[in-house]
């Protein structure tokens, strides 16, 4: 069992305050990965479950134990960071040995985890070599089975694709997926990279300014985000956000246009925030009869679909997920409507979901 608890957990460092009461239960053998943008405490609040740095106040409890005054080295708990921290001078055996050593584990039990972590991460061919004679995406490798040898309850796992390309990033993300199903025990995975959260997590805490703002499935953050800063900010491209009036059964924005959706908020308020995903947009002739006024600014063709970005008066640029033979020339003028079902609302004061 690793199941964690956090309770009013709060972070100040001199006189200022990094987490703002932060409660969280994670559940055993859940892949937990806390996202956010840089500065929002993510790394900070996985530092203090590992123990390297003080809880200011609250309380964390790791299968119901109290953990804040317990040594980083008598948690059962092992990190990896955003730096690969090799020793230069090992090889890759010898790296993956170092910690295990520490412990007072007998040879033959270092052998035998070594050989474990070394089989789950393909290492075998790599133990004789220096860190310099790895790739990096081999070199996180060795980093995350000098943490497995340990063999902790928690795997605490801080950026670890930060430094890597786009087709290891790939490649290694697929690894920790597998790795985590293999080893069976808890995870939590620190990423700024929305899409690494969305392939990964079994839930994810989407973090903010030392707070967080929903902690959920993917497919509940991504379909019902609790306000706009996770509906911007999960999803990709992002959700576009339009100031409208409520008019009855119809949607007028000032300038721009009227829509009328399938569904509308259960609420009182008459100006609304209404969210418009890429694949929730439909792109209509400029003469239609209600729609939004757009221009187009260019077509993005990836192959089997493409993003048509359109411009709404002097708004950014909306993305509109399209089929592959759509080809609109820039500043072809067209109009949006919204595909049945697919509109989010918002409140404009509090810029919290409304309900429909």
């Amino acid at each position: 069992m690793a199941r964690l608890t956090l309770s009013g957990i709060k972070k100040r460092f001199k006189t200022t305050d990094v987490l703002h009461g932060i409660d969280l239960e994670m559940h055993d053998r859940e892949l937990i990965v806390f996202v956010g943008p840089s500065g929002c405490g993510k790394s900070t609040l996985l530092r203090l479950i590992a123990g390297l740095d003080p809880i200011t106040d609250g309380e964390f409890l790791l299968d119901g134990r109290r953990m804040n005054e317990v040594a980083p080295s008598k948690r059962g708990i092992a990190m990896v960071f955003q730096s690969y921290a090799l020793y230069p001078h090992m090889d890759v055996y010898e790296n993956m040995a170092f910690g295990a050593r520490l412990m007072g584990l007998p040879k033959g039990e270092v052998e035998t985890r070594i050989a474990e972590a070394s089989r789950m991460l393909q290492l075998d061919p790599l133990l004789k070599r220096k860190p310099r004679e790895l790739s990096g995406g081999q070199r996180q490798r060795v980093a995350i089975g000098r943490a497995l040898v340990r063999k902790p309850k928690v795997l605490l796992l801080d950026e670890p694709l930060s430094n890597l390309d786009a087709a290891l990033r790939s490649d290694v993300r697929l690894e920790i997926a597998r790795l985590h199903r293999e080893i069976g025990g808890t995870t939590v995975y620190v990423t700024h990279d929305q899409v690494e959260a969305m392939t990964l997590a079994d839930r994810i805490v989407v973090m903010n300014k030392g707070r967080i703002e929903q902690f959920g499935t993917p497919r509940e953050l991504y379909e019902t985000p609790a306000n706009t800063f996770v509906a911007t900010f999960i999803g990709s491209p992002r959700m576009a956000l339009l100031s409208v009036e409520r008019q009855g059964e119809v949607l007028v924005a000032p300038g721009i246009g009227t829509l009328r959706p399938t569904l509308l908020p259960k609420s009182d308020d008459s100006s609304l925030l209404i969210g418009m995903r890429p694949d929730g947009i439909a792109i209509l002739p400029v003469d239609a009869a209600e729609g939004l006024a757009a221009k187009v600014v260019y077509t993005e063709y990836l192959g089997d679909n493409a993003f048509v970005y359109v411009r709404i008066g002097n708004e950014p640029p909306i993305a509109v997920r399209a089929t592959p033979d759509v080809d609109l020339a820039p500043d072809t003028p067209v109009k949006l409507g919204l595909l049945p079902g697919k509109a989010h609302y918002f409140s404009q004061k509090t810029a919290q979901r409304l309900p429909v």
